[in-house]
C-alpha cells in the first residue's frame, strides 16, 4: 500500500465541483475517496479525471447485495484505477468471499458500523450495544481474508490484528456540527493504529485547504 495515509473526501454533487476542488490538492500527500453521491452523477468521468490527475482512489460505494450481484459490480471496478473499495460487512461470508475472487489488486475494505451510528440505534437494528455489534462485524472481516476494515476511531482499541487494513473516517481535529457521532483527532487515530484517516468537511470547508490538509497528514 502507498505511504498516503490521509483520504480525503470528494462528497460534492458532480463533476465540475468536484474538478475545482481537486486542483488544490496534491496527490503525492493524498489519496482522494469517490462515493455513492459524485459517482452516481458524473462516476466513469471522475474516475478517468482523477486516474489522468495521478491520484489513487478510494472507491467508497459500501456494496451490499446477494453475492452475485456484489461479485458482478466488483468486476466492473477492477477496470479501473481503484486502489481501494468497500462493501458492508453485513453482507455475510458468501458475498465477501465472492467479492474477494474477482477484486484483482483492488483492495477491498470491509464497512462495519457506520460513523453516525451509536448504541441506541445498534440495540434497536440488532438488539446489541455498539461494541458488541462491531465485535461480530469484526469477527467476520477476520474469517473471511478481506483486505481490511472501516470502523470509526473509537472501536480501533478492538482490533488486535494487524492484518487488516484499518480505514477510519469520523476524523475530526476540531469540534464540527455535523451528522459523525463517534470522532477522534488526526493524531489520536494513528496513535490508535489508523492505517489510513477519511477526512470530508473539514478538508472541503477549509478557507485554506493546503494548510488545512497538512494538520491531517
Amino acid at each position: 500500500m502507498a505511504h498516503k495515509r490521509l483520504i480525503v473526501a470528494l462528497d460534492f454533487k458532480n463533476f465540475d465541483e468536484m474538478s475545482k476542488f481537486a486542483e488544490k490538492l496534491d496527490p503525492n500527500k493524498c489519496i482522494v475517496k469517490v462515493g455513492l453521491q459524485l459517482f452516481i452523477s458524473d462516476g466513469l468521468r471522475v474516475l478517468d479525471y482523477l486516474s489522468d490527475k495521478g491520484f489513487d482512489i478510494f472507491l467508497d460505494l459500501k456494496l451490499h447485495d446477494i453475492p452475485n450481484t456484489v461479485m458482478k459490480a466488483i468486476e466492473q471496478i477492477t477496470k479501473f484505477n481503484v486502489l481501494m473499495t468497500t462493501i458492508h460487512l453485513q453482507g455475510g461470508l458468501e458475498m465477501i468471499k465472492a467479492a474477494i475472487e474477482v477484486k484483482k489488486q483492488t483492495k477491498l475494505i470491509g464497512v462495519s458500523l457506520l460513523t453516525s451510528l451509536d448504541t441506541t440505534d445498534t440495540e434497536l437494528m440488532y438488539g446489541n450495544q455498539l461494541n458488541d455489534q462491531f465485535i461480530k462485524l469484526l469477527k467476520v472481516a477476520e474469517q473471511s481474508e478481506i483486505d481490511g476494515i472501516v470502523c470509526s476511531p473509537k472501536e480501533l482499541q478492538s482490533i488486535t490484528t494487524n492484518e487488516l487494513i484499518k480505514v477510519v473516517p469520523g476524523i475530526r481535529n476540531s469540534k464540527l456540527a455535523d451528522d459523525q457521532k463517534r470522532v477522534m483527532t488526526a493524531k489520536e487515530a494513528y496513535e490508535n493504529g489508523a492505517d489510513y484517516i477519511v477526512v470530508g468537511r473539514p478538508i472541503t470547508l477549509s478557507e485554506n485547504i493546503e494548510n488545512t490538509v497538512d494538520e491531517y497528514l
